[in-house]
């Protein structure tokens, strides 16, 4: 399985859409999207996992490295529409308490 990232701008939110599965073969292919982004001061980066169907360690690493890089620029990160097994992987390692977490149930109530 491969991994896919398209990014769409909308006024000051860089909104970032992964799709497939992250892990050792893909995860490459995912950090070298996320090192390529433009973070600006003050930019809210939006990244939708709703069409990730697995994710590792690996893939963890990857989105804490891309946390630090935008909170050094003061900007924002807010991870999007993750399934319920993406959001207990980033529970059980405590990176929901450090990383802007939206569940569906949260942007249903908005």
């Amino acid at each position: 399985m491969n991994v896919n990232v398209q990014f769409r701008e909308d006024d000051n939110i860089l909104r970032g859409y992964i799709e497939g599965e992250i892990d050792t073969y893909t995860a490459p292919v995912l950090r070298e999207e996320l090192e390529a982004v433009q973070i600006v001061e003050g930019r809210l980066i939006e990244l939708d996992l709703s069409k990730v169907n697995y994710m590792d360690s690996t893939g963890l690493g990857i989105f804490v490295a891309f946390y630090k890089k935008v909170t050094r620029e003061n900007a924002s990160l807010k991870l999007v529409s993750l399934s319920n097994r993406l959001i207990r992987l980033f529970e059980i390692t405590g990176l929901s308490e450090l990383m802007s977490i939206e569940t569906d149930e949260e942007l249903e109530l908005k």
